[in-house]
């Protein structure tokens, strides 16, 4: 660490500068170099503020960063197993609850963040293709004195773009999760409307307004800086833009509270062991929880990245909430 300016008017002028201060009638500043006790406030601050947390333990922002990306790259290949048998299957009805939160109309633009396995890409693919095909077919029986050939060359139209304009951007910093997210579109069929990108939440590299909604779905507890991320989620939104966050959030009933603890700390690692053969991963997606806001806390968050109408709903007696906000 540099000498302060303190220190070396110190060294050059001698004590004459301290008597020459007095005389002034001005303060005299107490040596911050890192042997006085000024220097060792200093250094211990710099220190607390480049500290965060990886569940449970005090580790530097560059260490969390890292040690997150082990987590995701060793659970990649059983994440989606693992989450069927850590919520008994109950995540995918907060999914579900997310898109018809979301309620997206053809041709909207999703960027989902840390969506690397796609769950939240798909539903949102299989719902406004669904929308599209609805106002497709209101639109044909509206229009009775069309002939067949009109009626054929409409629906050769739809199949070449069944989502009406609608496109996803699923963004992750994992290259594992990504992978993992390949696999399951080709597996599954999906192709169109569908791009991956390999980034991180606090660094987007996506042009402002951009997007119509930002997802993030069971992600931000594991950014470091989480304002940081929201201050880009604001930024890659179209003005009139949504952001919605599914995650785990702060139980509001005492005996769901015990019951859910017990389970969390009790059985989840084991499962993490047992079918994932990792136990400290999931050991740390479970202090990962415990460490995240609460939801009025991470409300507030929200709006001071810039957002606006900002209202959460606690799901489950509160283990996950869906934050929204919208930037106007």
């Amino acid at each position: 660490m540099a000498a302060p300016m303190s220190y070396v008017l110190w060294r050059f002028c001698g004590p004459r500068w301290s008597r020459a201060l007095r005389g002034c009638g001005l303060p005299v500043l107490q040596s911050s170099w890192s042997g006085g006790p000024l220097g060792a406030r200093l250094l211990s601050q710099e220190k607390r503020a480049t500290e965060t947390h990886f569940g449970f333990e005090t580790v530097s922002e560059e260490e969390k960063g890292s040690k997150v990306y082990q987590v995701f790259e060793s659970v990649a290949k059983k994440y989606d197993v693992m989450n069927d048998l850590m919520s008994l299957g109950i995540h995918r009805v907060w999914k579900d609850l997310l898109l018809w939160k979301m309620h997206p109309l053809p041709g909207t633009q999703l960027l989902d963040v840390a969506g690397g396995t796609g769950d939240i890409a798909f539903r949102f693919l299989n719902y406004v293709q669904s929308q599209h095909q609805r106002r497709q077919k209101r639109k044909l029986r509206a229009q009775q004195n069309l002939s067949w050939e009109e009626i054929a060359k409409q629906y050769q139209n739809d199949e070449r773009d069944s989502l009406g304009g609608s496109h996803v951007v699923v963004c992750d910093i994992n290259r594992e999760m990504l992978k993992v997210g390949k696999r399951k579109a080709f597996d599954q069929g999906y192709k169109a409307g569908l791009a991956w990108v390999l980034a991180d939440a606090e660094e987007l590299p996506f042009d402002d307004d951009k997007f119509d909604v930002y997802t993030i779905a069971f992600g931000i507890r594991n950014v470091t800086h989480i304002d940081q991320a929201l201050q880009e989620a604001h930024r890659v939104l179209k003005p009139g833009g949504r952001f919605l966050c599914l995650e785990f959030s702060q139980v509001n009933n005492p005996i769901v509270s015990r019951l859910y603890d017990l389970y969390s700390f009790q059985v989840i690692p084991v499962l993490g062991e047992v079918i994932a053969g990792d136990w400290k991963s999931y050991q740390y997606l479970v202090e990962s929880i415990r460490k995240f806001p609460s939801q009025e806390e991470f409300k507030e968050m929200i709006e001071d990245a810039g957002f606006q109408k900002v209202t959460y709903e606690s799901l489950t007696s509160g283990i996950v909430a869906i934050h929204s906000g919208f930037k106007l």
